[in-house]
């Protein structure tokens, strides 16, 4: 079931009424249930899959707290064998079957390993990754093993973060199901904000966005270097906006009915270094490979070398997580090679920087930062979005032709030869960018977002009308999917 949706909004409805309606002693039934219908809404089948990681996990949780020395181990191995066993069949299989397919080509050409039909459940990495931050918590003792069977379910499946997260922690979520929550004007009217406020980045900028990214990264080869780095530039926005969106409205879901959930975005668009684009962006994934792989590496308290080392490794992962496919490990590696290559030049940088002078200048070294920042991540994203790593390399070469065309135009004061889409739509997707940027800088300059409430009334309505508005006449309702689903 999308949040971009009629049947959503009615499902939303329903739910937080009967939630609110109910004694409190049946009220994680109700979640319970009202999460499986939202996950079954796609491939009602695999909530059996879902089911039995759900029962492992559980069980898993309470024998590792009950064990004591090794035993705890082999409770957790079973717990995390079960759970990336599940994710690397569904997720990889096929994946590994072609590759391995292309080296028995040239080894044994008569023998191949089939391929399966497979269609991946959906949200299946991020519930995943929940389940198993559970087990590991219990296992290191910040957490006790949670003894109600539903009440667990719930919190691996809870319906608002189920398919697209964020990826919580039990320490965060779990004791708010045992609690009581009462209808709030402050819940209710944080929630709502926050589910329109996600609702205006995904229907009026992401999916209007889509409306020219698509076309231009489906056909790379039918357009010039200008047309390629302006949607590789609005996928950028494109990708933000809905993820970002769908975390907004998650939150805002959960919000309403009394639940605080972790939040995943954090302006990651001013970020003046790729290390601080990675605190801001997708911050409960981001975290939990800090809290899990980084950490279980040696983290920082390894020599330089091999820091580094745990640096790039984890990004390489965090990019096979995203995806089966070589562009989502080149983009990974890309990161990860971006953070190693900082870390090992963070002094002739500075040298640099002091000897321009840059540095005198804090506007202006901030700016040129950010700015740095977000070209070393949209050239990276260029392979996220690419169809194929060939793709990709043709669009990134293609675009060395950029300081030709525009000279063409400063010649002959004319855009045709640029191939460009509709002027009008990128007009449009670049006002856009700019309104959405200037929210982002007005957000953390003044903090609207928490003042918003001791703002006067006239004021607060105009806003919400306005939003109603926007949402009406320029959201885009072709039901597109939110990006991260197929992860």
């Amino acid at each position: 079931m999308l949040f971009n949706s009629f049947e959503f909004l009615i499902f939303f409805f329903v739910v937080t009424l009967l939630y609110f309606i109910l004694p409190h002693k049946f009220r994680w039934f109700l979640l319970l249930i009202a999460s499986c219908i939202f996950y079954m809404y796609a491939i009602p089948v695999y909530i059996v899959i879902l089911l039995f990681t759900i029962v492992i996990d559980y069980f898993a949780g309470i024998m590792i707290e009950n064990a004591v020395g090794p035993t705890r181990k082999w409770f957790l191995v079973l717990s995390l064998v079960a759970n990336i066993g599940i994710l690397a069949f569904f997720k990889y299989y096929n994946f590994l079957a072609e590759n391995l397919n292309l080296l028995l080509h040239i080894a044994a050409p008569a023998h191949n390993i089939p391929l399966l039909n497979i269609i991946l459940p959906i949200g299946l990495s991020f519930h995943t990754f929940q389940a198993m931050s559970y087990t590991i918590e219990v296992y290191r003792g910040n957490h006790k093993a949670e003894r109600h069977f539903g009440i667990y379910a719930l919190y691996v499946m809870f319906y608002p973060q189920l398919v697209a997260g964020p990826i919580e922690r039990p320490q965060n979520v779990l004791y708010q199901f045992h609690e009581k929550h009462k209808l709030e004007y402050n819940n209710l009217a944080v929630g709502i904000r926050l589910m329109l406020w996600g609702m205006i980045k995904k229907v009026v900028v992401a999916d209007r966005l889509a409306l020219i990214t698509d076309p231009i990264f489906d056909h790379p080869h039918n357009h010039t270097g200008v047309t390629l780095a302006i949607g590789a530039i609005f996928f950028a926005f494109q990708i933000y906006c809905d993820f970002s969106g769908y975390s907004d409205i998650a939150l805002g879901a959960a919000r309403v009915m009394g639940f605080n959930l972790m939040v995943n975005f954090n302006h990651p668009y001013l970020a003046t270094t790729i290390s601080d684009f990675w605190r801001r962006w997708h911050i409960s994934l981001s975290t939990w490979f800090r809290d899990y792989l980084y950490i279980s590496l040696g983290g920082n308290r390894v020599s330089f070398i091999r820091k580094n080392f745990n640096l790039f490794f984890v990004f390489l992962i965090s990019g096979l997580w995203h995806g089966a496919n070589w562009t989502f490990i080149i983009w990974g590696a890309l990161h990860g090679f971006y953070l190693v290559f900082a870390s090992l030049t963070i002094s002739v940088r500075q040298k640099i920087n002091d000897f321009i002078g840059l540095t005198k200048i804090p506007v202006l070294y901030k700016l040129s930062q950010q700015m740095i920042t977000f070209v070393l991540v949209t050239l990276a994203w260029v392979f996220f979005r690419a169809n194929t790593v060939k793709d990709a390399g043709s669009i990134l070469y293609a675009m060395h032709t950029i300081p030709e065309e525009l000279l063409g135009v400063i010649k002959t004061h004319r855009l045709t030869g640029l191939h460009l889409p509709s002027l009008i739509a990128i007009i449009y997707g670049v006002l856009l960018i700019i309104v959405l940027q200037l929210a982002s800088i007005i957000e953390v300059r003044y903090n609207f977002s928490q003042n918003f409430s001791s703002k006067p009334a006239v004021f607060r309505w105009s806003i919400y009308y306005l939003v109603l508005f926007i949402l009406f006449y320029w959201g885009v309702y072709d039901q597109h999917r939110f990006i991260y689903f197929q992860f």
